[in-house]
């Protein structure tokens, strides 16, 4: 059933240099930045104010959150937490709740409410003809104040892509305004959402919106708040800082990718199309840098819970990944996100011996022992991976990259499974 046996190259471990100052006090800078937009003589007491928290794995978002919670009850606010993921989830409330659990967001530990009710109430139409749709339980509130990551988005690139705006339009219209919103896009492109934020920051109560920045190793570089009236302009300058700090994939052309984990707390789709190079979407399917040729993932994070979107744009995975995901939780998310494609499950196998002999032989290399190879934990973890020798050259030859290890064979327990390769794991 499965191929001969093919050689594997060595492999050696490399540091990559993503180095920019991480913030020192994620809490004292989030109230200053929310004092900023709160100066003393604005009156909070009594008043309501929903705080949206989205999917995705952000360094120290729990920290943030939490001193976020506590400036404005100091002020005698009244916040809670409102979901802002569109139809992750499982797109139910239950499913929503857990999600930001998994992000260390919970009622009983920010001592509010978290308020995951699903229903939505459309608050206007674009110009173009697009619904729009907002969290009821954030328009019941006196105040909305929407917290995110500025970074580029998987799926398109604009002057405005993951951030503030995305989520007024499509993560605070749950699932009911991501659905509208990525029918529209297949005809018209993602470029609606600046002028949809533009209507929301207008037409709704809109505090501050808190945009977060992180530098290339994934932890916290920035927090500001927004003011609604400059909120579009500031994320667009914040938009190309943090994709000028993202990391990369030095390489140009690799014969494999093999990605230990994805998963939706790392990105929309489970692993950053940014980094792997890989595009399959509706309106083409395109490669680049490090355009692999076979992509391997390995496994699914517990933190996904089963959510295994983006799947599809691997060609080999394990078993034990296929076991752990929940196909409903999967589809759902996929078809919201006008996107089955990236639910589709590729050819899988038991071990990881038997997908990187499946990748060896279906990647056209003549000899396995000179695969251009490169293995990462994850799209958010690029400061270490491995690299086969056949790229020494090339690694040489780029700046930031350091050899910390020395060449060895592949690594497999009894059962043919890898091991964890990472520092600190």
């Amino acid at each position: 059933m499965y191929p001969n046996f093919f050689p594997l190259p060595e492999m050696a471990l490399y540091y990559q240099d993503l180095a920019s100052a991480a913030l020192r006090n994620a809490g004292q800078q989030t109230r200053l930045a929310a004092a900023s937009q709160v100066p003393p003589s604005f009156c909070l007491n009594g008043k309501s104010i929903a705080i949206a928290v989205g999917s995705r794995r952000i360094d120290r978002l729990d920290t943030v959150v939490s001193e976020l919670v506590a400036f404005f009850r100091e002020k005698g606010a009244k916040p809670f937490i409102v979901p802002a993921m569109g139809s992750h989830g499982g797109a139910c409330a239950e499913g929503q709740t857990r999600v930001l659990a998994s992000l260390g967001i919970t009622g009983q530990g920010l001592g509010v409410p978290v308020c995951a009710d699903m229903n939505t109430r459309r608050i206007d139409r674009t110009d173009d003809g697009l619904p729009l749709y907002f969290s009821a339980a954030a328009l019941d509130a006196d105040w909305i104040v929407p917290v995110n990551r500025i970074k580029p988005h998987t799926k398109f690139s604009a002057v405005i892509e993951s951030g503030l705006c995305k989520m007024l339009v499509i993560g605070l219209g749950l699932e009911a305004g991501a659905a509208a919103c990525h029918r529209f896009a297949v005809s018209r492109g993602f470029s609606f959402i600046e002028t949809a934020a533009a209507v929301v920051l207008k037409k709704l109560p809109i505090l501050f919106g808190l945009a977060l920045t992180e530098n290339g190793c994934g932890k916290l570089y920035t927090i500001e708040a927004l003011a609604p009236e400059t909120l579009i302009h500031r994320e667009k300058q914040l938009l190309a800082r943090a994709r000028s700090m993202m990391g990369t994939i030095p390489f140009d052309c690799l014969d494999i990718l093999v990605v230990d984990q994805i998963g939706k707390e790392i990105s929309g789709i489970g692993m950053d199309s940014n980094i792997t190079g890989r595009h399959r979407d509706i309106a083409g399917d395109f490669s680049a840098p490090p355009c692999p040729g076979r992509i391997f993932v390995r496994d699914l994070t517990r933190d996904s819970d089963g959510n295994a979107n983006g799947i599809g744009l691997a060609d080999v995975t394990t078993a034990r990944l296929v076991k752990r995901m929940d196909r409903e939780k999967t589809a759902v998310n996929a078809v919201a996100a006008i996107s089955p494609e990236k639910a589709a499950i590729p050819v899988y196998f038991d071990t990881d011996w038997q997908c990187m002999q499946v990748c060896i032989h279906t990647a056209g290399i003549e000899n396995g022992s000179d695969a251009r190879i490169v293995r990462i934990r994850d799209t958010t973890s690029l400061q270490y991976m491995e690299i086969s020798r056949s790229l020494q050259p090339a690694a040489n030859e780029k700046g930031g990259l350091k050899q910390v290890s020395s060449w060895r064979p592949w690594d497999f327990d009894a059962n043919g499974n890898l091991f964890d390769f990472y520092p600190g794991n």
